[in-house]
């Protein structure tokens, strides 16, 4: 009985989606956060005791000067040779995003199809979607970039993905990497990649975020005046 206890709590854990309200509305969130850099936010979230939020390093922006930051949208797809079903299931899932959206999208270790292209992103601009990141692949690469559209991704390659890939879900909690991703919770991606902030804690993190990077900027400002690194520690700075 007891054991039985202890997997529902975590069955709970994993499994259930918080409808979470933020205390700041969600674009101003996403702006501020756009304003900062992901090392920044990295450093607190570890100070949070949350050291492994950071995305696979294999995934990485389009355009160095990308960055983007909402709500995640999840999709999970898998190897299948099949077609039956995915482009209504894409269609569906495309319908769902709405202003303010991230979608993040877990492969499941599949290297030879891609998963996003020129159509979709076309679509999810017009629906208000901010940017993707998808652990897998993507083409159409042009007409992306044309569309300045915020991606990260792992791989380019002209394969399709009909007979290659399925979606098998949307809006669950996912793994990308090592991270489980639920949906609602807040995505940050620059040119140093991914990271996923649960979403209760994203307004304390970004204001200690400000925070660490107004400081920061005061370092700058000792550094370039000369002190030495004895200094600077002993005045709270760091490097």
């Amino acid at each position: 009985m007891s054991n039985q206890m202890h997997v529902d709590q975590f069955k709970e854990i994993r499994d259930t989606v918080e409808d979470f309200e933020l205390s700041i509305p969600l674009e101003e969130l996403c702006e501020r956060y756009e304003k900062l850099y992901t090392g920044a936010v990295n450093d607190v979230l570890r100070e949070m005791c949350l050291p492994n939020q950071g995305l696979p390093t294999s995934i990485m922006p389009l355009r160095d000067e990308m960055v983007v930051c909402g709500e995640a949208f999840t999709v999970k797809a898998v190897k299948d040779p099949t077609m039956g079903g995915e482009l209504e299931v894409r269609v569906d899932m495309l319908d769902k995003l709405r202003p303010g959206h991230v979608v993040i999208w877990n492969a499941n270790g599949e290297d030879h199809a891609s998963h996003w292209g020129g159509v979709m992103t076309q679509a999810s601009i017009k629906r208000g979607c901010r940017g993707a990141i998808v652990d897998g692949g993507i083409r159409d690469t042009k007409d992306i970039l044309s569309q300045n559209f915020p991606i990260w991704y792992r791989y380019r390659t002209s394969n399709g993905a009909l007979s290659h890939t399925k979606i098998v879900g949307y809006q669950v909690p996912i793994f990308v990497g090592d991270i489980v991703i639920k949906p609602g919770d807040i995505l940050l991606a620059d040119i140093d990649g991914g990271l996923v902030i649960p979403r209760k804690i994203a307004v304390a993190v970004l204001e200690r975020a400000e925070q660490v990077e107004r400081n920061e900027g005061e370092i700058k400002e000792w550094v370039a005046a000369g002190l030495t690194a004895e200094e600077i520690h002993d005045r709270g700075g760091y490097f």
